[in-house]
């Protein structure tokens, strides 16, 4: 059984500052300065540094040298930032918020890197209760993991790192692929859109306010996976109170629309069930190609140049106005340009959402993999065999 250590007992843990803003002495030198929004579980280079200090800078303020090879946790952030690391790949300081970890001898970086990321939950779950519930130095020292043999630890950091290679190669993929799907849109819609066409949507579209349907299965309006059945959603998920009777019906080949569509596009259904009252049912009332809508529904060019104009309200008061949305003009192409801009679309999506499946397959085999060798289930001999 690997022996257990506190993070503080192996390492030296310690913060950063921040240089005066009202002294241009102090900005603009040759000393990298990492923020926690650059902290996402990456690796940090030169090149993902935006601000720099001058040796005055540091001196006058609580900034620290930090060595390339040191680990760095965000102890502050909105969102997901809080508790993620980094490698610093270039000498450097950080601001207050960044935690720098330089470990002993003893223990391989890579290893106890992945440490970290497998307790991230767990990490950011004792954060202080403070208003933005920070993490502290005394938090992360007080951190602890199983350290087995350094050999051990060098071989357990091998083994998960070409996980983590197969997902990085995957996703870079995945990037381009979606590049590749953008100039596809803007070669096949953008440029022709002006050409075709326009109506107002409730030209092609009924809005549908069918209810009473409690027997019918309850469904899901999601932004990447569009309308779905909720048993199909991961992790815990809400169930209504009372009846369902005031939920809509919506069918196979119906599209729905709520006031915040504004940041994701329609979304297409391929099942029929009941979905909330706050979307609105659209329902195709002439013969369209369903496909080439439910792609174009979800294009940047669609939000941006057709939905943004039925956007009513600022800030968090912004809202998709839908008797708006009824009567702005959208592009209604031929229907056998439909279909054919619609397989080409449906082609690259389909690239796309298989690579996506990829490597969510590659980071469940990696989380299973965690779970044994970072906990000291699983113990690697040096001749790599897993026990």
């Amino acid at each position: 059984m690997s022996r257990i250590v506190r993070l503080g007992d192996i390492a030296k843990i310690y913060s950063g500052g921040t240089p005066s803003r009202y002294n241009p002495a102090y900005w603009g030198g040759d000393i990298p300065w990492v923020k926690t929004t650059q902290i996402q579980n990456c690796h940090i280079s030169e090149d993902d540094i935006d601000e720099w200090i001058t040796k005055e800078g540091m001196k006058n303020s609580s900034a620290k040298p930090v060595p390339r090879g040191s680990i760095l946790m965000a102890m502050i952030g909105q969102g997901k930032t809080r508790g993620q690391v980094a490698i610093l790949d270039v000498d450097a300081t950080t601001n207050q918020n960044a935690a720098a970890i330089q470990l002993d001898s003893q223990h391989d970086r890579d290893y106890v890197f992945q440490q970290l990321l497998f307790r991230y939950k767990h990490i950011r779950n004792v954060s202080n209760a403070s208003g933005q519930q920070n993490l502290n130095l005394e938090i992360i020292r007080s951190i602890t993991f199983p350290s087995p043999p350094l050999p051990e630890q060098t071989a357990i950091a091998d083994l998960l790192s070409t996980w983590d290679e197969a997902i990085e190669k995957t996703e870079r993929l995945i990037q381009a692929k979606e590049r590749r799907f953008k100039a596809i849109v803007q070669r096949l819609v953008g440029q022709k859109c002006r050409e075709w066409p326009h109506v107002r949507p409730s030209e092609l579209f009924d809005a549908i306010s069918e209810k009473n349907y409690p027997e019918e299965e309850l469904l899901s309006v999601t932004q990447d996976r569009g309308v779905i059945p909720r048993s199909m959603l991961e992790g815990r998920v809400m169930s209504p109170q009372g009846n369902t009777d005031s939920y809509k019906l919506i069918r196979k080949g119906d599209f729905a629309i709520s006031l915040r569509s504004f940041q994701g596009g329609i979304e297409y259904s391929e099942y029929q069930g009941i979905i909330s009252p706050a979307y609105t049912v659209l329902r195709p009332k002439k013969l369209i190609d369903p496909d080439f809508y439910k792609l174009f529904f979800k294009t940047y060019l669609f939000i941006e140049k057709y939905l943004s104009i039925a956007v009513i309200g600022i800030r968090d008061g912004k809202q998709i106005s839908i008797p708006d949305f009824m009567n702005i003009r959208i592009p209604a192409p031929p229907l056998d340009e439909q279909k054919r801009i619609a397989e080409a679309l449906s082609t690259a999506q389909q690239e796309i959402d298989l690579l996506s499946k990829l490597v969510e397959r590659y980071k469940k085999q990696k989380r299973g993999l965690m779970q044994k060798l970072l906990t000291g289930q699983w113990r690697v001999r040096m001749d790599k065999e897993v026990a």
